[in-house]
């Protein structure tokens, strides 16, 4: 007989394999920049504080509009530091971080950066969970 994972790995197995995905064809469309921006939210300017909440209202607010892909501009941040090499945006580090915790985690499916045109390596698309995925 074999043994039965122990009950937080089947939970976890169970989770993940009931997670929502994006079919390859909407996830290359996103990934292309073709899917149609429905929102946008532009944080330069905006301190880490102040950028991590407007960012939560923001998402929040889009999910429960039924908005699907957003854009969210965080910049791309590069001034010169010490020593002529130039420094990524705190904004830029971040924002894949605040996307992985509460309570973006659970309303954020799929993320990535923007084509040039709407923003390039400054900007991210997100793809936003409908309320039935949960």
């Amino acid at each position: 007989p074999t043994k039965a994972a122990p009950p937080s790995k089947q939970a976890e197995i169970s989770a993940a394999s009931q997670a929502p995905q994006l079919d390859a064809r909407t996830d290359a469309r996103l990934r292309r920049g073709q899917m149609p921006v429905e929102a946008r939210l532009d944080l330069h300017g905006f301190t880490q504080d102040a950028a991590h909440r407007r960012l939560n209202e923001f998402v929040v607010q889009a999910q429960s509009a039924g908005k699907r892909c957003v854009l969210v501009i965080t910049g791309k941040g590069l001034s010169r530091g010490k020593d002529d090499e130039y420094a990524i945006g705190i904004l830029r580090q971040k924002l894949p971080l605040w996307i992985s915790m509460p309570p973006l985690r659970g309303l954020v499916l799929k993320t990535y950066p923007a084509i040039q045109r709407d923003g390039g390596t400054g900007a991210w698309y997100l793809y936003l969970k409908r309320d039935r995925d949960y």
